[in-house]
């Protein structure tokens, strides 16, 4: 297999379906989506998920949402965030955006719609019309979970218009947890390395990147890059939640994790954070 950043051939990982580059340190995994599977979503709880995710993801929110309105074109109203589940961001930038929310997941789109957010549901760029343009585009945690991501960007700049920007909140590989979890993964305990690739979900991680291999993965599109920055991937509040919707494992490790990560907060600021987001013109 060929890397998809920088075409040199990628070497076996930590775990059958994982594979690094050796060259650019792109990582991918053979890990299959299976959205709107009713039978898998029978073994997801939504309402503890959206508990355990919610209250990081609406902070980080209102910080991206600063980045657009700061470097989206003069005069720019419309935004799309594709793969807006339960509304979060869409709530976050409709005082300063003309919003539309994207969400391939039937059921999470229909919740979202029901309270009265404009959420369309179907899949990226399929469920737009022939002639919707944005003058910016955003992708919180979702670019990571798309197989054919090449197709993906360059439906964005596509769909962007001139002087657009596409925005890209995603997992860094450079984190410290994600680089914690491949030691504990080398050790034997890898719980910890599959729930950060959300394997068993029904949008497994299918890309882990950091800015570098993605600003040339994003550049291949002609798209500059106009800012680099992380957001905080923990907060005490939520945590145990966060670990029990996406964990891998019983009670015992999943309570393991949560005071791993609640004894690492304190030094966390001297590390790399595990989100990155990046900001991307089009000329």
């Amino acid at each position: 297999m060929n890397c998809i950043v920088c075409k040199q051939q990628t070497a076996p990982g930590l775990s059958a379906w994982h594979r690094v580059c050796p060259s650019c340190r792109y990582e991918s995994a053979a890990l299959l989506p299976t959205i709107n599977d009713a039978e898998v979503h029978v073994h997801v709880d939504e309402a503890q998920r959206e508990a355990g995710l919610k209250a990081i993801r609406q902070e980080n929110f209102e910080t991206i949402v600063g980045y657009a309105a700061a470097l989206a074109p003069p005069g720019a109203r419309r935004l799309l965030d594709v793969g807006a589940a339960h509304g979060w961001f869409l709530e976050a930038a409709r005082g300063q955006f003309e919003v539309l929310g994207m969400e391939p997941d039937t059921a999470v789109a229909e919740k979202t719609a029901a309270r009265g957010l404009p959420v369309r549901n179907g899949f990226f760029p399929d469920a737009l019309e022939a002639d919707e343009r944005f003058d910016v585009i955003v992708f919180n945690d979702v670019i990571e979970h798309i197989p054919d991501i090449h197709s993906a960007l360059a439906a964005c700049r596509e769909r962007l218009s001139p002087g657009g920007i596409l925005i890209l909140n995603l997992p860094n590989s450079r984190g410290f947890f994600y680089r914690l979890s491949k030691l504990f993964a080398r050790a034997g305990w890898r719980a910890p390395f599959e729930r950060l690739w959300q394997k068993g979900l029904p949008s497994p991680h299918v890309h882990y990147f950091e800015a570098g291999n993605l600003s040339k993965l994003v550049g291949q599109q002609g798209l500059e890059l106009r800012l680099k920055a992380e957001l905080p991937a923990v907060r005490a509040k939520s945590m145990l939640e966060r670990l029990r919707c996406a964990g891998q494992g019983s009670w015992l490790s999943i309570y393991a994790q949560y005071a791993a990560v609640m004894l690492t907060i304190p030094v966390l600021r001297a590390f790399p954070s595990d989100i990155v987001v990046c900001v991307y013109r089009k000329p």
